[in-house]
């Protein structure tokens, strides 16, 4: 049975990086190709086994709940013309045995302050965290990411942090880790700090938004106060947490697009758009096009 039954999304940010676009719609929305970022990050809990999906939103996030809710007039519309396959898409958007939670966080306090608002569903179990963010793609007979996560945890049985190496100069960026070698994919988390400067992080192994987490990490995030940038950092009330526990540091096998930059997001557009299966063939094409200088 998987031990893992619980994630937490955050999804209370302004995302001020892509106004206007977000000016009236939650960046989680936003598309990559025909299904808003959100859904892919809940479908790769649903691969993982979760069933309880906890959805920390804020103001203006309404349309996430929209979304994964039943929508009457739409499916009506199209039962009524007919149009059986959007039919399933739209009542297949998440499966019947998911549960969807919804829990307002009362002032943008950070990371940290989301995940600990999550507390009163959660627990005591160990859970998964997801940052619609960064979105995760897996090559074809991969298990998504968190799946990943999830199947070592069964073996570990400690808490798990999603790691890439990054250039030196992008550190301020990220949660960075110091860490020894533990085993494959693996390695001993011994310390993590918060967007450090280049010349002051311990390695270049940054932390990027899939956790698995002991439930002991909220009793770290209750005592914190304010860090970098006046939140509460889920950084620090991991830094406190690996001090009574194990936590590992995990090399994933994926490839992800930071979908919280302009860039990231173009280049998951591309790369979705390229293995979809509409439009892949035709949009390798005009790809192929572009590069040649074409452009038709």
């Amino acid at each position: 049975m998987n031990q893992i039954r619980k994630a937490v999304f955050p999804v209370a940010g302004l995302g001020s990086r892509f106004l206007p676009a977000t000016k009236a719609q939650p960046k989680e929305m936003l598309p990559i190709v025909d299904k808003p970022l959100i859904q892919y990050a809940v479908e790769e809990a649903v691969a993982a086994g979760i069933t309880d999906l906890v959805f920390i939103t804020g103001r203006n996030k309404r349309a996430i709940e929209d979304h994964f809710d039943k929508a009457f007039e739409l499916e009506a519309e199209l039962e009524a013309h007919n149009k059986q396959a959007l039919l399933e898409v739209v009542r297949n958007v998440i499966p019947k045995n998911v549960n969807c939670i919804y829990i307002r966080q009362p002032a943008p306090l950070g990371l940290g302050h989301a995940v600990l608002c999550a507390r009163p569903i959660v627990g005591n179990e160990p859970f998964a965290v997801l940052l619609a963010d960064d979105f995760m793609d897996t090559a074809d007979g991969v298990a998504p990411v968190l799946a990943q996560m999830t199947q070592q945890y069964e073996f570990e049985r400690a808490s798990l942090l999603a790691v890439q190496d990054v250039p030196r100069e992008n550190t301020r960026q990220y949660g960075i880790v110091s860490a020894s070698p533990y085993r494959d994919r693996l390695e001993l988390a011994a310390g993590i700090v918060e967007k450090p400067a280049p010349d002051k992080a311990p390695s270049t192994l940054a932390v990027v938004g899939r956790y698995v987490l002991s439930a002991r990490i909220f009793e770290f995030l209750e005592q914190l106060g304010t860090g970098a940038g006046g939140e509460i950092q889920l950084t620090d009330g991991i830094a406190a947490l690996l001090k009574h526990e194990r936590v590992l540091a995990y090399r994933y096998d994926g490839q992800r697009y930071d979908c919280g930059s302009k860039l990231g997001y173009l280049k998951a557009m591309v790369a979705m758009g390229l293995k979809h299966p509409e439009t892949g063939p035709d949009f390798a094409a005009y790809v192929a096009g572009v590069q040649a200088g074409g452009g038709k």
